[in-house]
Parts: C-alpha cells; sequence; structure tokens
C-alpha cells in the first residue's frame, strides 16, 4: 500500500433543507433536514480514509474558535499538529434544493491563512515517498496556493505524485483561473475533476475529448479522471487507454461532499495499487453509499471494497 495524504480545506458545513422556493427578504421557512458537520474536500476524504481503516496523514489549519476545537477532535490524533489561525474558523452553510442542487454560504474564515511553511512542518516526506498526495480546496487556502510551486517541488523531491482537485472557483472558471489551474496540472500526476469542471477547463463539450484535453497538458504518466455524478466517472490511464463506470441508483439523501468522497475511494484503490477501473468502482461505490445514507456512511472496510471492485 503506498503512502496516503491530502492537504487542504477543512472546515464546518452547516446543512439544511430542502428550500423551495427561494424565501424572499425578511421572512423565515422551516426546513425537514439540519446537519452539523465537519466538512471541505481535505476533510470528507481523510473521514473517508478513516472509515476504510486506511493509514493517511493529513495537513489543514483551523481558527481559534470552539469550531476548530472541534474539527480538530473529529480527527483526532492526526490533527496534533493542525496550526490554529487567530481568526474564527470557517463556516460554510449549504441550503439544499429539492432538485439536488445546492447553495453555499461559506465565511472566509482561518482557510485563506494555511501556508506552505505549515504543511511542510506537518507532513513527512521520507515517509510519504512513493505515495500520493491529494491537494484540495485550491480557491479558498490564498496563502498555500501562492506556494503551490513550492509545494510541488518537495513534492517532486520526495517522490511524491500529486492528484488536485480545486473546487469551484469563487468567481466561476474565469480565464484566469482556467489557466492557473492548467499551470498546476502540468505538476500533477493525476487530475480529480467532475464533468463540468473539466469542460469548463478545456472548452470541451464531450467528458471524454475534454479529459484528453487536459491529459495533453499533463506528465506522460499521469491519469485524468472525470466524477460524473448519477452517470458514474471516467479515466484515462497513463498510456491513454479510456475507463468507464456507471453508477447504481440509489435513494439520494445528500450530494454534498460526493466528489470528495470518489477522490478518497479511488485513490486508495490505486495506493493498493488496483487497475484503474477497479479504482473508480471503489470511487463511485463509496460515494453512492455516502450520498444514500443519514447519518452519512462510506461502506465496507477498504479490503472488502477491494474484494468487492474485483467482482
Amino acid at each position: 500500500m503506498r503512502p496516503l495524504a491530502v492537504i487542504g480545506n477543512v472546515n464546518v458545513d452547516l446543512i439544511l433543507g430542502p428550500a423551495e422556493p427561494w424565501p424572499k427578504a425578511g421572512t423565515e421557512i422551516i426546513v425537514d433536514h439540519d446537519e452539523l458537520r465537519v466538512g471541505g474536500c481535505a476533510a470528507n476524504s481523510a473521514l473517508v480514509w478513516k472509515s476504510l481503516g486506511v493509514d493517511y496523514e493529513i495537513a489543514a489549519n483551523v481558527g481559534n474558535d470552539q469550531f476548530g476545537t472541534w474539527l480538530k477532535e473529529a480527527l483526532g490524533e492526526r490533527s496534533r499538529h493542525w496550526p490554529v489561525e487567530a481568526v474564527g474558523s470557517t463556516l460554510s452553510v449549504g441550503i439544499t434544493h429539492p432538485d439536488g442542487e445546492r447553495t453555499f454560504f461559506t465565511t472566509r474564515g482561518h482557510l485563506p491563512l494555511f501556508s506552505f511553511d505549515e504543511v511542510r512542518a506537518m507532513l513527512d516526506g521520507s515517509r510519504l515517498r512513493g505515495g500520493l498526495a491529494l491537494l484540495c480546496g485550491a480557491f479558498l487556502t490564498d496563502a498555500l496556493t501562492l506556494a503551490y510551486d513550492e509545494f510541488f517541488d518537495w513534492a517532486d523531491a520526495h517522490d511524491i505524485a500529486v492528484a488536485l482537485d480545486t473546487g469551484w472557483p469563487l468567481d466561476g472558471w474565469t480565464e484566469a483561473n482556467r489557466l492557473r489551474t492548467l499551470g498546476w496540472l502540468k505538476r500533477c500526476h493525476c487530475a480529480l475533476f467532475n464533468e463540468v469542471e473539466t469542460t469548463s477547463l478545456t472548452g470541451r463539450s464531450d467528458p471524454a475529448e475534454a479529459a484528453r484535453s487536459l491529459k495533453t497538458g499533463m506528465p506522460g504518466d499521469a491519469i485524468v479522471v472525470v466524477k460524473r455524478g448519477p452517470h458514474g466517472a471516467l479515466a484515462l490511464d497513463r498510456d491513454g487507454n479510456e475507463f468507464t463506470v456507471g453508477a447504481p441508483r440509489v435513494a439520494v439523501v445528500d450530494t454534498i461532499g460526493a466528489g470528495d468522497v470518489f477522490n478518497a475511494g479511488f485513490l486508495a484503490a490505486l495506493a493498493a495499487e488496483m487497475p484503474l477501473e477497479a479504482c473508480l468502482r471503489a470511487g463511485v461505490t463509496v460515494a453512492s453509499e455516502a450520498i444514500s445514507t443519514l447519518p452519512r456512511s462510506y461502506g465496507k472496510p477498504l479490503s472488502a471494497l477491494l474484494e468487492e471492485t474485483r467482482q
């Protein structure tokens, strides 16, 4: 099993809904569902690995309030070296809608202060040598994002393959955001984007063509994954061969963080040296379990999950 690490955004998620129609200003509505939970791409991935029984490292930060204490407690021993910033913790309120869409209201909080110096102090490059590192939350972690070149140099020096999931830019896929992301992908060995992100980045309407376009700008041995929600996922392997896995039909409860959960399942299987199609199936299986359960579940331990993907 190759070592695993995740670097990026850990924050508080307050999920409320469904809301329909959107309320008028000055009014109040009652919703059926609420959940306060640990959120952010890095935290979601770590919680999946914890549930699967996978060893991993996580580099993140928190604010200096009760939420920050709560976030650290949720990740236990692995959070003991997280820096505590002199600001409140980032809070994201997600309003769900009956059609499955959602609207987020997010505070800046602690995430923009997360720095590469903090990351380097938390992660043991020698222990992670030959492993996989998921880098996420690029458009929220301002200080770290400015030092991505230093991070990539550090990863290269320790033979760590970086998987990138930037998340959705706050101001959308502007030309500047698109070019920045394509520049980062030149240093990455795995791209983990959803279908809309992939097509927006490349200007190609077909997800498979968009994936091939992304791959041309990445290292020769890079893997490109396109997460397609209810349609499953597709991927191009190091040689450009295409693999597609469908998603099972499930009764959807909450899709927030589904892509993060997929990332964790996929990378756990990849770290276990499973074939690419089995890695896709692992990601889809874990994500399908997560979006259809309340309280959220991630399914079987990794050994059982991998056995299932072989069938």
